[in-house]
């Protein structure tokens, strides 16, 4: 109770409880005070702002706490007897160590009931991505939920959050992409680098719009193939762009897929929803995060940077899947 009066004023409510009992059972005020006229009209004055400035947890239960209260406060009038004045305000006491305790029990079950809710879609979010919510990476994060209550602890949750789906992520992509390696490569199109050519990825945007399943295709231009040909052969060309497509591939969601469009870029085709601004945001953190390749040049080994351009376009502004080979036209726009 001591510090629900301090944070609320009550403290000084007590306080003056003292010397209104004092008053009229030694006939003078006590030494170094002074009579204080109508101090009841006071005194119901500082319940009544001490009540409409508690925090409204529970709106049925803070209205209700208010007309008690209120009551209460009216009955301070003036000439009333002391016994009677130490009664009421004994009263209004009460009223507030009760609604603290009704505050105290719906703040409890509240965060009860989001900690329970959190949970649950973090445990279906695993396991639509495909990990077990109970192995030895993610169980400690679905247990740390129980006991987040500051806004420090749900950020540095956030953050480990935000590193665990990432690196994941990537495992899973290269996972993915080592399958892919394996995989039957006899959809039309397929080049001699080992990726799926653009025939595969016509297929794929056609799919997407005969299900109207929104999403864009982002073309990537890969700067200085042509040097890379002239100094080191094609073998180095279709291996960088293996490179790059890996990268791109892990930075990517797992129902991305990238495809080879040309001697010199890549088309990967996305399922998102999202605007163009932040896909655009999304694809600049991607191509600002490209880092030096290495491949093998007639058994040695060569650290390249490949430098990346970008343009997007929405698959709802395609007429059919063919509309795939306007996307390098002047008009497009680059990032």
């Amino acid at each position: 109770m001591a510090r629900f009066a301090d944070d609320n004023g009550v403290g000084a409510l007590q306080m003056n409880l003292r010397q209104i009992t004092t008053w009229g059972k030694q006939g003078s005020p006590p030494p170094g005070e002074q009579p204080v006229a109508g101090i009841e009209r006071s005194l119901t004055q500082l319940v009544e702002g001490t009540a409409s400035n508690m925090l409204a947890i529970d709106p049925g239960d803070f209205l209700d706490f208010r007309g008690k209260v209120s009551q209460l406060a009216l009955q301070l009038r003036d000439g009333l007897p002391d016994a009677e004045k130490f009664a009421l305000i004994l009263s209004v006491l009460h009223e507030f160590e009760q609604y603290r305790k009704l505050s105290e029990d719906a703040m409890r079950d509240r965060v009860c009931g989001w900690r329970t809710l959190v949970s649950k879609l973090l445990v279906d979010l695993l396991a639509r991505t495909g990990i077990d919510a109970g192995s030895s990476d993610a169980a400690p994060l679905v247990q740390r939920v129980a006991s987040l209550l500051t806004g420090e602890e749900l950020n540095g949750f956030l953050i480990r959050l935000t590193d665990f789906f990432r690196l994941s992520s990537m495992d899973h992509r290269t996972l993915r992409a080592a399958q892919l390696t394996v995989a039957d490569r006899s959809t039309a199109n397929d080049n001699a680098a080992g990726l799926r050519g653009g025939g595969a990825a016509l297929d794929h945007v056609r799919k997407m719009m005969d299900r109207n399943i929104a999403g864009y295709a982002v073309l990537f231009q890969l700067n200085c193939l042509g040097m890379i040909g002239e100094r080191f052969g094609v073998e180095a060309v279709q291996d960088s762009l293996m490179a790059v497509s890996a990268f791109l591939t892990h930075s990517l969601r797992s129902d991305d897929a990238v495809y080879h469009w040309s001697d010199s870029t890549l088309l990967a085709i996305l399922q998102t929803p999202v605007s163009v601004p932040i896909l655009a945001a999304a694809m600049r953190r991607i191509v600002d995060n490209n880092r030096d390749i290495t491949i093998q040049i007639g058994g040695r080994t060569v650290m390249l940077r490949i430098p990346l351009e970008f343009e997007i376009t929405p698959i709802g502004q395609l007429r059919t899947a063919e509309d795939l080979h306007k996307l390098s036209a002047p008009s497009a726009k680059k990032w």
